[in-house]
């Protein structure tokens, strides 16, 4: 038998069941919740390192290259700044 033969047979039902379906799908889209400014929190790491008295040279060698070698082995880490 095939498929769509009773679908073309009777075709004032065929549009019916479209028009029902079409009719509940925008119900439901209208129905479905949606919030004008969504609730984001992106994850965040701050560190903050301090070496009292040292110079500018000694903070970006002895401080910030070993811990942005260790921060970005950290999985998932996009932006480092």
């Amino acid at each position: 038998m095939n498929l769509s033969a009773p679908f073309i047979r009777r075709q004032v039902a065929t549009t019916l069941l479209t028009l029902a379906i079409v009719y509940g799908g925008l119900i439901g889209y209208f129905k479905l919740p949606l919030a004008a400014m969504p609730e984001i929190k992106f994850p965040v790491l701050l560190v903050e390192a301090s070496m009292p008295g040292a110079s500018p040279e000694t903070m970006a060698t002895a401080v910030s290259v070993p811990l942005e070698r260790h921060l970005s082995a950290i999985a998932g880490v996009v932006d480092m700044e």
